[in-house]
């Protein structure tokens, strides 16, 4: 098949569904090279956890093999995207760049220096979003800075763009044969890390499954449910609760269109109001992850400081060893314990829990809460610079619709609350399994108080 050549590079849009620079690219007629680029800069960072890079590896096999399905293959190379791209549509003799936009800092900078570095057309898309940033705004023109407004301008407009074609032309992708040498795939161990945690299972087919196991049902209880305290959503049976699909949609095996329109649907399907309003507040969590992209993208210094400028004259605490105690679930708060013990074991917490120990970190402690955002980075499996930044600036008060500061989530209550017969803290926590239930969350409170916790 003759025709341009064009490279997509792959980064946080690890599908072949519903792709927007992809399908572009395939509606162009072009022959189309799939390239992923191990990147040292990313790979350096204290910001890539090893849990995270597991996920992602999983995901990129998960690609390559349905790509080997079509008669391709996923061609890895390594180094600055900068001098790697050039360097393969050189060899390529490619016609064009085509590449989804990611919106923090670094990104915007490496994608800029790319598109300065070829002659030939370079096409992105703002295919991680609903609406790109720039096309919400407020009518004095200036960005929304509160998710409520911003929540109810993107409901009142024109629905976002339906889930494009995911049908691919035979011999559009460049038949694996054709295509330059490729690095394999990388472990772990090879690109410098230790093994760690196992993680759930990746890729866009995973991806799928399990958005339509949750709105085969799980979804018409999420406002009743979505604060339990869940042990591990990761087995053949999702525990209600959540939708747990935030690792697929950090890496794009999962559309934020996908996630909407079937959203849309299970409404229109709801037997009730109470059930459709259920699906709506779940819908209202995918347009929080929009909102903070647009919170990054027009106010880049929240990435490594606070939103509100004012609040940098805050003086944290220094206390390293009750940090490392936070970290390791050592604090004496059952709960808060609990969840950092679950976060170094799966790489994931629930949403209650993040906003339990990010404002025990804060608000009781008084540590900053990039040490915490830092934390979260680096173990969790769906550690997003935009949504882990806005959810701990929030936590914290200094951040976008914030926490007040003289509002803090009592981890005795709250334990109470969402986990009142105290199974997820008796799980992750078995020096306390032994408690009564009526004071598993004040366990000093007990008549024999454990002695080993």
């Amino acid at each position: 098949m003759a025709g341009p050549v064009v490279v997509h590079w792959f980064r946080r849009d690890l599908r072949l569904a519903d792709n927007l620079a992809l399908r572009a690219a395939l509606d162009s007629g072009a022959r189309i090279v799939p390239v992923f680029i191990f990147d040292p800069a990313i790979l350096r960072s204290p910001r890539t956890g090893a849990p995270r890079l597991k996920f992602l590896l999983a995901g990129l096999r998960a690609l390559d093999a349905n790509l080997r399905e079509h008669g391709s293959r996923l061609l890895i190379r390594h180094g600055d995207p900068r001098t790697v791209l050039p360097d393969l549509v050189r060899e390529l003799g490619a016609d064009g760049l085509d590449f989804n936009r990611d919106y923090s800092p670094f990104a915007l900078r490496r994608d800029a220096d790319v598109s300065a570095a070829l002659d030939i057309p370079v096409h992105s898309f703002d295919d991680a979003v609903l609406r790109a940033p720039g096309d919400l705004m407020k009518d004095d023109g200036t960005p929304y800075t509160v998710y409520s407004p911003f929540k109810k301008r993107l409901r009142a407009l024109e629905p976002p763009l339906k889930p494009v074609s995911s049908a691919i032309p035979a011999g559009q992708l460049l038949p694996a044969g054709q295509m330059l040498h490729s690095d394999e795939i990388p472990t772990l161990y090879d690109l410098g890390f230790e093994p760690t945690i196992a993680v759930p299972e990746a890729g866009e087919a995973a991806a799928q499954r399990a958005l339509d196991v949750f709105l085969d049902g799980r979804v018409y209880d999420y406002k009743d449910t979505r604060n339990r305290l869940v042990i591990n959503p990761f087995g053949d049976d999702p525990p209600v609760g959540a939708s747990y699909l935030s690792h697929f949609f950090r890496l794009g095996m999962l559309s934020p269109r996908q996630a909407y329109w079937a959203g849309a649907e299970a409404i229109d399907h709801a037997l009730d109001k109470d059930a459709a309003k259920s699906v709506s507040a779940w819908v209202d969590e995918v347009i929080w992850r929009e909102f903070y992209m647009h919170i990054l993208y027009h106010f880049p210094h929240v990435d490594r400081g606070n939103f509100r400028r004012e609040y940098d004259a805050l003086v944290w605490r220094d206390a390293p060893e009750e940090f490392v105690a936070w970290q390791e679930g050592r604090t004496g708060y059952p709960v808060v314990d609990a969840a950092m013990r679950q976060l170094r074991a799966i790489g994931w917490l629930p949403n209650r829990a993040r906003m339990v120990v990010a404002s025990f970190l804060t608000k009781d402690l008084f540590i900053h809460w990039q040490a915490g955002e830092l934390h979260f980075m680096q173990w969790l499996i769906d550690g997003d610079p935009a949504a882990n930044n806005g959810g701990w600036q929030w936590a914290a008060g200094t951040g976008t619709d914030a926490q007040p500061y003289f509002r803090i989530f009592n981890p005795i209550s709250q334990g109470r609350k969402f986990d009142p017969d105290g199974d997820y803290v008796r799980y992750w926590v078995p020096e306390l399994r032994d408690v009564p239930t009526a004071t598993i969350h004040a366990p000093w409170e007990a008549d024999d108080p454990p002695h080993d916790y």
